[in-house]
């Protein structure tokens, strides 16, 4: 019996994780790793206790034709990195040193944040169109890398 590999185990879960998005556009999950061990998980939608665009009906980006990568300050969702981060910190645990596992690599306002919380290692099942994210990515020296499905 072939076991999957560790990153093939915390994509997945970061996939599953996407499945309860409450984002009318885009389905992102995110995990926080460290040593192998599950730190937190994420997926994007408003803020708690705040109706969420698909109980709205509504999302002002797609309504203002906003293209993806920009003008993120108008979307009503927490992104999923973001929300991963904010489990750790509720909950007292650190995510430095750790690895972000995510289905779509981070806007440039999350990878701030990923930068400031120390994590060390992002794993993207595919890129998202930000020219900003991929030049702070690059000055950050966080090891990065886009994940190849096996089959």
């Amino acid at each position: 019996m072939a076991r999957i590999s560790w990153d093939e185990y915390f994509m997945s879960m970061a996939e599953l994780a996407s499945k309860r998005s409450t984002c009318i556009r885009r389905q992102v999950g995110a995990v926080i790793v460290k040593d192998n061990q599950l730190l937190a998980t994420g997926y994007n939608g408003a803020p708690k206790g705040l109706p969420n665009c698909c109980d709205l009906n509504s999302c002002l980006r797609q309504e203002l034709g906003i293209p993806s990568g920009e003008r993120h300050e108008l979307c009503r969702a927490v992104h999923a990195e973001n929300n991963a981060i904010t489990q750790c910190a509720v909950n007292g645990v650190s995510c430095k040193g750790g690895t972000l596992y995510v289905t779509d690599s981070p806007c440039n306002m999350c990878l701030k944040q990923i930068i400031n919380a120390g994590i060390v290692r992002i794993v993207a099942g595919k890129m998202y169109p930000d020219k900003l994210s991929e030049e702070l990515l690059r000055d950050s020296g966080i090891q990065f890398e886009v994940y190849e499905k096996k089959d």
